[in-house]
């Protein structure tokens, strides 16, 4: 029996008034694969990512993670079974440090032992902060802050909040991961060390779908690629596949 994709939309529609938003849309992510979800503006990328994530709710069809229907799930209720965001305007907790802002992505399991636990402090709860911060502490490594770890996240420029937000979405694994713009406000260093980043969790099983402007960067680093238009997608196939079709190359590549 074949497994169910991560992610699946079926006939995904939204509509704003008489704004057709999402029309029809169709569109799947398995376990291990990087996805590249591209187009020009105003073709309904955003909103995708909102109804996948659960922000906003389809006028019609279903997504689901796995075998199990999410079209009706809330944000948090996704976000707790491994559906993991970031957003196209990096937000994180300014007045945290860097290093306070991943821990709180982990903060909603608790410790166990409930406020009697935290009084005595108990081995197992001891246990249960040491392995969190180790794990925080590699995170942080693996994104490269390990020097603005102390900073106040609201401090930093643009492009060190986007790996914080990043490193928040990834310190308890997730199974589908959703990276809107998360190259935007990079140096190209950076930029290359979120590729191999991204790449490392798609060779770990997780699958990745990400809305990006930088079509080279989609280009070399995704193994499938959708291509919106209108709020319809308009071809999906391998680079290879993006760059040869005519559609995609006169609507959206710029070729002749």
């Amino acid at each position: 029996m074949t497994a169910a994709p991560t992610l699946a939309l079926r006939d995904v529609s939204v509509n704003f008034g008489g704004v057709v938003a999402l029309d029809g849309v169709h569109l799947h992510v398995e376990a291990g694969e990087l996805c590249g979800l591209i187009g020009p503006n105003g073709a309904g990328k955003t909103t995708l990512f909102d109804v996948i994530s659960g922000v906003r709710r389809p006028d019609r069809g279903a997504v689901a993670l796995g075998d199990r229907d999410i079209t009706t799930t809330s944000s948090v209720k996704r976000s707790r079974v491994g559906l993991h965001r970031t957003y196209q305007r990096a937000q994180v907790y300014g007045w945290l440090s860097v290093e306070d802002n991943v821990l709180a992505a982990l903060e909603w399991r608790g410790g166990g032992g409930g406020l009697a636990a935290d009084l005595v402090r108990l081995p197992a709860r001891r246990r249960h902060e040491r392995n969190r911060r180790e794990r925080v502490d590699e995170v942080l490594t693996e994104c490269g802050l390990d020097d603005v770890r102390n900073a106040k996240a609201g401090e930093l420029p643009i492009g060190q909040a986007r790996l914080v937000e990043l490193a928040r979405a990834i310190v308890e694994p997730p199974c589908l991961l959703l990276l809107d713009e998360p190259t935007s406000g990079l140096e190209e260093r950076e930029t290359e060390r979120l590729g191999d980043l991204v790449g490392t969790l798609r060779d770990q099983g997780t699958a990745v779908l990400l809305v990006e402007h930088d079509v080279g960067f989609v280009m070399r680093r995704c193994d499938r690629i959708v291509v919106l238009d209108r709020g319809a997608v308009l071809a999906a196939g391998t680079p290879a596949e993006i760059r040869s079709h005519d559609a995609v190359r006169r609507a959206y590549l710029g070729a002749e």
